[in-house]
């Protein structure tokens, strides 16, 4: 189809993945991989619309069949693969299910990109970027993460986790402890295979609190008026904040860096951070790919 290096990005229809989306179209086709195909053809025309190219392909990561079905229409498209972002990410303000009886956050947040990770990593070439968006508020230690009422990843295992069981002690915030268990589980997997696949850049981001993003969907009206329009004006002067479009310039930069750096964690500003202890811990980072790996080939052929 075209010459132009292949960016597949997940989530990039609102928020931040939109935003990063718009930008990646700069510098290759951009293949756009997200639940509604709807909100996909609005992102693809308007990048159409700037003279740049980009593909859509549904895929619900919740859905490991789903994940599966993309990732044979992603191959199929014959694109020359340069790099991988896996953005997609939700946050559900108490506990919901997937069909299979799956946390949803766990679901969306570990569980899918890990398995559509595994399944491109055949097909992306040597040095090419994969890149993860974390977040800091798997750190239990993390001052503004406790204030705005984390209290880190509450990991058991991984079948306790798709189970929506955690670590007693958490949060009394509904959905707080899923989405921070997602998020260090995510994070000590794109560690794991830095060092397992040296042969490609395995790096993530925490792009610090955006307000104007998708992951309040589950909001409540007068919460979601108050974090758009208010919020979002204070976000660029707040330390760890930031807004979509800076984000978005932060982890095009981690995408396309062409360094070689690899097993790194940037802050929102771009900066090499430090993950949590436990996320920090190889034998850790072994034990979830090692659990992840078991699960997903329960339900994948």
């Amino acid at each position: 189809m075209t010459g132009r290096p292949a960016f597949v990005i997940t989530g990039p229809t609102s928020g931040i993945g939109r935003f990063t989306a718009l930008e990646l179209a700069k510098h290759g086709t951009v293949v756009l991989v997200g639940r509604d195909q709807r909100k996909l053809g609005d992102v693809r025309k308007i990048i159409a619309g700037r003279g740049q190219h980009a593909v859509s392909v549904v895929c619900d990561l919740a859905d490991p069949q789903s994940v599966s079905r993309a990732v044979a229409e992603i191959v199929a498209l014959d694109l020359p693969m340069a790099g991988l972002l896996n953005n997609a990410g939700i946050m559900p303000l108490g506990a919901r299910q997937n069909a299979l009886g799956w946390d949803l956050a766990f679901a969306t947040n570990h569980l899918g990109p890990f398995a559509l990770t595994e399944a491109l990593v055949p097909h992306l070439p040597d040095g090419a970027n994969v890149v993860f968006i974390a977040s800091g508020v798997e750190d239990p230690e993390r001052r503004p993460a406790r204030i705005a009422g984390f209290r880190g990843g509450r990991f058991v295992s991984v079948e306790a986790s798709a189970r929506g069981e955690w670590l007693r002690g958490g949060s009394t915030m509904p959905g707080a402890d899923a989405y921070a268990t997602s998020k260090l589980c995510i994070l000590a997997s794109a560690m794991a295979f830095a060092r397992e696949t040296p042969r490609l850049r395995f790096n993530a981001v925490e792009p610090g609190f955006a307000p104007a993003t998708g992951l309040g969907r589950d909001a409540n009206v007068l919460l979601r008026y108050l974090l758009l329009p208010v919020l979002s004006l204070v976000a660029p002067y707040v330390k760890y904040w930031s807004t979509p479009k800076r984000a978005a310039r932060v982890i095009t930069k981690a995408l396309l860096n062409p360094s070689g750096a690899t097993g790194v964690y940037y802050d929102e500003l771009g900066e090499p951070m430090l993950a949590s202890t436990l996320a920090r811990d190889p034998q850790f980072q072994d034990r979830v790919v090692a659990e992840t790996r078991d699960f997903l080939a329960k339900v994948i052929a």
